[in-house]
């Protein structure tokens, strides 16, 4: 039975069993590598995409629980990847291998737009989910910060009647 959903704005319809995890239909059918394989049970975070703007397990998200929702992938994050966060990782030099990078910028992106000046408390907690075996964590907050702050200058600009741009 045809599956329709959204990823990143585009109407999509797949063809697979409904038990088909999303991951492999993104990658697979959609044709978007950026979302990783890490561990298959949901525990490394490098599988995360949003669902409706919340920050999912894409490998252990069945896609016929995703009918009729709004799927974001890193590669949808922002037109040409220029996201904060995607800035910021560049800037403090996050990645090591990068191999888990996607699933842990996807998953700041959520947390930001909860807590959108974060403590170090609260990007640990919130990221602890997303493993990197790189051991990047200090950058990975430090990148996380950064783009917080750059998000509040960027917003508070517009309010003032900026354009954003320097």
């Amino acid at each position: 039975m045809p599956i329709q959903f959204q990823i990143n704005g585009k109407a999509t319809t797949v063809d697979v069993p409904e038990d088909t995890p999303l991951l492999w239909v993104i990658r697979d059918d959609v044709g978007l590598t950026g979302t990783k394989f890490g561990c298959g049970i949901g525990m490394c975070g490098a599988c995360t995409v949003h669902i409706n703007g919340r920050a999912t397990r894409s490998c252990i998200t069945p896609v016929g629980s995703i009918a009729g929702t709004a799927v974001t992938t890193i590669e949808g994050l922002t037109q040409g990847g220029n996201h904060p966060l995607q800035q910021a990782w560049v800037e403090a030099q996050t990645p090591q291998c990068g191999y888990c990078q996607p699933g842990q910028i996807m998953q700041a992106a959520a947390m930001l737009r909860e807590f959108p000046n974060p403590t170090d408390d609260q990007i640990d907690q919130i990221m602890s989910g997303n493993l990197c075996r790189c051991m990047a964590y200090l950058r990975i907050r430090e990148a996380i910060k950064i783009a917080a702050g750059n998000m509040q200058a960027d917003a508070a600009e517009g309010a003032a009647g900026g354009n954003g741009h320097a």
